[in-house]
């Protein structure tokens, strides 16, 4: 009979692994803006999504079309700040700077 050999333990320790996900986790919505623009309808609302259309997220700045005038002021003045709050806790590895809303 052979003599038992040492063996290594294959597991990692989950704290040493964390990081290296959450980064993985935060390039993959750098490298897939589409799951911003699909979280949106969700996040603006149903009574506001069909007057809203999120068309583009680069460079941290997130576009989106609005219907008309007075929607576009009301969001960019008064709910803007609370949009960009609920994005970055949605998406906390990705860096969104703004929400650039335009009529459209």
């Amino acid at each position: 009979m052979a003599p038992k050999l040492p063996t290594a333990t294959t597991t990692k320790n989950l704290k040493a692994l964390l990081p290296s996900v959450l980064s993985q986790i935060g390039r993959t919505h750098q490298d897939r803006p589409d799951l911003i623009l699909a979280a949106w309808p969700a996040l603006i609302g149903e009574r506001l999504a069909p007057m809203t259309k999120a068309v583009s997220f680069a460079n941290g700045v997130l576009s989106v079309k609005v219907k008309n005038s007075s929607l576009l002021s009301l969001l960019a003045q008064h709910e803007c700040n609370r949009l960009l709050k609920e994005l970055r806790k949605k998406f906390p590895n990705v860096n969104i700077r703004n929400i650039r809303f335009s009529v459209g």
